[in-house]
């Protein structure tokens, strides 16, 4: 039988163990690399906790505002006072103009409480640590975190205080103005798998969960929000699935289709919506990316009528059933 030579045989050897040690070493770059990567992650994560919970006690220490109650203003002499009595002409066109307004589009609306645009006191503290701190957002015992407003990419890899951060922070979509009260409120964060950022809403998506904790509070710095959840679940932005939800409709004064949009997000939750929900109602929806590109977990909820009980509320969130 043939045999290779001496000097062959211990090139062979040489190759292989040479190839052996590569890949080992290979294999340990890669561990290295990843264990790299996963300190990186945690600190991250410490950094982002550590900067929530020092924004938290300025939020929680800084003085709350007194709400401000505006005197009634009398019409001026040249205008229409009570007494007047309008033509049937200007009756006819003034409810004509009322219902076209009602049926079309919603008004614009200032903040009742507050329609000098005073900045709260405690975001006037906040601002202090970073001018872009535009709310709050507070889940019970799921989250606390401030909420930033400068475009819809800065905040996806840098923190509240502005240090690069693959956790981001919470913000607000950069084309929803503040100086009139919006309609709509959208705030986007990362879905960590540390549970950081929006990764905890897929909570709400579990039956128990959404029914002892339906309640979201959003203060803005012209206005504190309190919101309850009518929906969650995951929707698209190709508008060619079944379960695409339109935006941009969300956050229109065409009251059509502002309802289509509502009713979208309704039907896509993985719960039966149990809470009225209108038009004119003000919005919050929270978005979070998933494992599909183009999907988006959501969770929706409106602010609380001045008219309504919390507690008549829940019992209404309790009767949701999973669908």
């Amino acid at each position: 039988m043939y045999q290779l030579p001496r000097k062959c045989r211990n090139n062979r050897h040489r190759h292989i163990l040479w190839g052996r040690l590569f890949t080992a070493l290979l294999a340990l770059g890669l561990i290295i690399l990843g264990l790299v990567h996963l300190i990186g992650y945690g600190m991250d994560f410490m950094c982002s906790s550590s900067i929530a919970q020092k924004l938290l006690q300025v939020y929680q220490t800084a003085p709350t505002d007194v709400p401000v109650i505006m005197p009634e203003v009398l019409p001026a002499a040249h205008e229409k006072t009570a007494n007047y009595t309008p033509t049937p002409a200007e009756t006819s066109t003034a409810i004509q103009t009322e219902e076209q307004i009602r049926i079309l589009r919603l008004p614009t609306i200032s903040y009742s409480d507050n329609p000098k645009l005073s900045i709260l006191s405690r975001f006037k503290t906040l601002q202090k640590e970073n001018k872009y701190i535009i709310g709050w957002l507070s889940i019970h015992k799921l989250l606390e975190e401030p909420v930033l407003q400068r475009d819809n990419i800065y905040y996806l890899d840098h923190d509240a205080e502005n240090q690069e951060n693959v956790n981001g922070a919470l913000f607000l979509d950069s084309a929803i103005g503040l100086k009139n009260r919006p309609y709509t409120y959208i705030i986007y964060g990362h879905n960590m798998k540390s549970g950081a950022m929006f990764g905890s809403l897929r909570n709400y998506e579990n039956s128990t969960f959404y029914h002892n904790a339906p309640f979201i509070s959003f203060d803005t710095m012209y206005e504190p929000g309190r919101y309850v959840v009518f929906a969650a679940g995951i929707i698209s932005t190709n508008e060619h699935e079944q379960n695409y939800v339109d935006f941009f409709s969300l956050q229109s004064a065409d009251i059509s289709a502002r309802q289509s949009a509502i009713e979208m997000l309704i039907s896509v939750s993985v719960h039966t919506c149990t809470i009225d929900v209108q038009p004119e109602d003000q919005i919050l929806i929270l978005v979070t990316c998933v494992e599909k590109e183009e999907d988006r977990r959501v969770i929706a909820a409106r602010r609380i009528r001045d008219s309504e009980d919390e507690k008549e509320l829940k019992k209404l969130v309790e009767n949701s059933r999973k669908r």
